[in-house]
């Protein structure tokens, strides 16, 4: 037999809701956008951004939810694909329609929350950094959810600093 586990509830409805930009102090530099070809081709990451961001910048969570897991063992970052790819530092939040927001590539020692942690939108949840497969301090964005058994990253929407952000359709 074989035990099949993703992340998220299967039945979920996700809802339209809209995201607060996740960046404290910072302006909107997007470095990568849905479907960018550096890596968001893959179904769990087509719709994700890249927030350029200095290291160091506190991360905000964009909604309000439940820390569901994170990640803060790794310290360094770069640009070897199969060694790196695993190896960032991240926090997954849990929404209350089922949806997910991943924010990735935090710094080391720089995680602020723990699962099982409430979180209102614009509560500091970790540090900007370059952990796992990056070419530079950011932050990676996605909002994903358990669709059929398999994790994917959606749609979203988001308020930036200077009011809605629109991301181009990915292909």
């Amino acid at each position: 037999m074989v035990l099949v586990a993703v992340r998220g509830a299967p039945a979920s409805r996700v809802d339209d809701a809209v995201y607060g930009f996740p960046l404290a102090g910072t302006t909107l530099r997007v470095e990568q956008g849905w479907g960018g070809a550096w890596s968001h081709r893959d179904e769990q990451n087509r719709y994700a951004v890249d927030f350029g961001a200095d290291a160091g910048t506190p991360v905000r969570a964009a909604r309000e939810g439940t820390v569901m897991e994170v990640e803060d063992d790794h310290e360094h970052g770069g640009l070897d694909r199969a060694a790196d790819l695993d190896r960032a530092n991240f926090v997954r939040i849990l929404h209350a329609d089922g949806s997910m927001a991943l924010y990735a590539h935090l710094q080391h020692g720089g995680v602020r929350v723990r699962p099982g942690q409430q979180v209102v939108a614009g509560e500091t949840i970790g540090l900007v950094g370059a952990t796992g497969f990056a070419s530079g301090p950011h932050l990676h964005f996605a909002v994903q959810a358990n669709q059929g058994m398999r994790l994917a990253s959606i749609r979203f929407r988001m308020i930036g600093p200077q009011g809605a952000l629109r991301f181009a359709e990915a292909p």
